[in-house]
């Protein structure tokens, strides 16, 4: 049982038999779930015996909320997972990080996410340097540098200057670097350049 979108019914059945060498009463429940949960787009799995002939098997799909860098997937939790069907899932935002930074790195996501929504605003992209720093690109191609500290109060600093200046020219603006202590950079795109011939 199980909404299955991604997930193969034979892929299943194969992890299932390699589980059950013993035959159905001697089973290892605990191992057949084991098997299905190693499965690349298998969030949790439950399995039970329902007499006298069957195993009652509940399957729960990843649900990919962001993808990490160029090598899988992410779930709500900020767990990575590998799996294909990349092409399916292109417009999922791009979070990147240090090994270890990926359960940090979907907090700060869901909550930039959320606070620029009311804005019209959404996340294309949220990486973390070597050094801690934060960078994210929105939809629109603006850049923001958060830095490593203060992340609500940048992205509400970020808030209040996009509403009150920046909101009317959101097109000329290139980058927004909010790593100062009480102010920020605005970076706009140069002006395209006209050329002109003289006549003579």
């Amino acid at each position: 049982a199980g909404t299955l979108d991604v997930l193969r019914q034979d892929a299943l059945q194969t992890a299932v038999q390699q589980a059950l060498d013993g035959g159905f009463v001697a089973a290892d429940l605990s191992r057949v779930r084991e098997s299905l949960e190693a499965l690349p787009w298998v969030y949790s799995a439950s399995v039970r015996r329902r007499w006298p002939d069957t195993l009652d098997i509940r399957v729960v799909e990843q649900l990919p909320i962001a993808r990490w860098g160029d090598r899988g997937f992410m779930n709500h939790e900020g767990e990575v997972f590998a799996g294909s069907g990349h092409g399916a899932w292109s417009e999922l935002p791009v979070i990147h990080g240090p090994a270890g930074s990926e359960q940090r790195l979907m907090q700060f996501y869901q909550r930039l996410r959320d606070l620029l929504a009311p804005a019209e605003l959404s996340v294309a992209r949220l990486e973390q340097d070597s050094l801690g720093q934060l960078h994210a690109e929105l939809q629109s191609g603006l850049r923001i540098n958060l830095g490593n500290e203060s992340f609500l109060l940048r992205v509400q600093r970020f808030l209040d200057l996009y509403r009150n200046d920046l909101m009317q020219r959101a097109e000329q603006v290139s980058s927004v670097d909010l790593r100062y202590a009480k102010g920020a950079a605005v970076t706009f795109h140069a002006p395209p350049q006209l050329a002109a011939v003289d006549k003579e």
